[in-house]
């Protein structure tokens, strides 16, 4: 009988043989199917069967694909309101109230230009105010092109000057026939100042064609009168709806 310290040593020596066998075997296996499918790893077989399926299944029955998931955020139209008139008809005042309806004591004169922004219901509007003197006068009709709208000012108070007002506004509207008006009637608040129905008949509007889009509005330019029935803010709705539509 083998003492007990040769068993143990051969059953050592046995163990390290197969496990250089299992080596070997596994060597060879590995370069006898290494070129060929068989030899795939079960990753790679897994993806190819996942593959065909995907391939023989019908198209409704395939899983879509996830949503994003910040959605594209809905595009913003671009328009411009052309806003003209006579220096001192309150151009810059109805710009103000219309966009920030903060009060303001005195809003100074637009001696060049004046622009605001105005964002209302995926709408960009872009308020562009050329001043009123008699040398930026020949200015205005080079922005007619890019305007949307074009809103008139008119000092409702000053008499003298509304023959000078009638023949700039036709001058302009005769290089554009058919870009939608908007006449304001501004200073209302003052006691003297000339009714809608007056202005209409001195700016000669109803000799316009009717094939343009025409508004005549009252209005006050003015902090206190903002919740009145001549408050600008009619004048915002009225541009919201008619830069919206196509």
């Amino acid at each position: 009988m083998a003492p007990p310290g040769a068993l143990r040593d051969l059953t050592l020596a046995l163990g390290a043989a197969v496990v250089a066998l299992g080596s070997l075997l596994f060597i060879a296996w590995k370069l006898y199917f290494r070129d060929t499918d068989t030899g795939a790893s079960w990753d790679s077989w897994w993806e190819r069967e996942l593959r065909e399926l995907r391939e023989q299944a019908p198209a409704s029955t395939l899983v879509p694909e996830a949503a994003p998931c910040h959605p594209a955020a809905p595009q913003v139209e671009w328009k411009q309101v052309l806003v003209l008139g006579l220096d001192g008809a309150g151009k810059s005042s109805v710009l103000h109230y219309i966009c920030s309806q903060t009060a303001r004591t005195h809003i100074p004169p637009t001696l060049g230009f004046n622009s605001a922004q105005l964002h209302v219901e995926g709408l960009e509007m872009d308020l562009l105010e050329v001043g009123g003197s008699q040398n930026l006068r020949a200015y205005w009709s080079h922005y007619l092109s890019d305007a949307h709208v074009l809103v008139f000012v008119v000092d409702s108070v000053d008499r003298s000057r509304l023959l000078t007002a009638r023949q700039e506004l036709h001058a302009l509207l005769a290089e554009e026939p058919r870009l939608p008006l908007v006449v304001l009637a501004n200073k209302q608040d003052k006691s003297d100042a000339l009714s809608t129905e007056e202005l209409q008949e001195e700016l000669a509007l109803h000799s316009l064609s009717g094939q343009r889009k025409l508004f005549l509005l009252p209005t006050s330019a003015t902090w206190a009168s903002l919740s009145t029935a001549t408050s600008v803010l009619r004048v915002k709705s009225l541009l919201v709806t008619l830069l919206s539509q196509p």
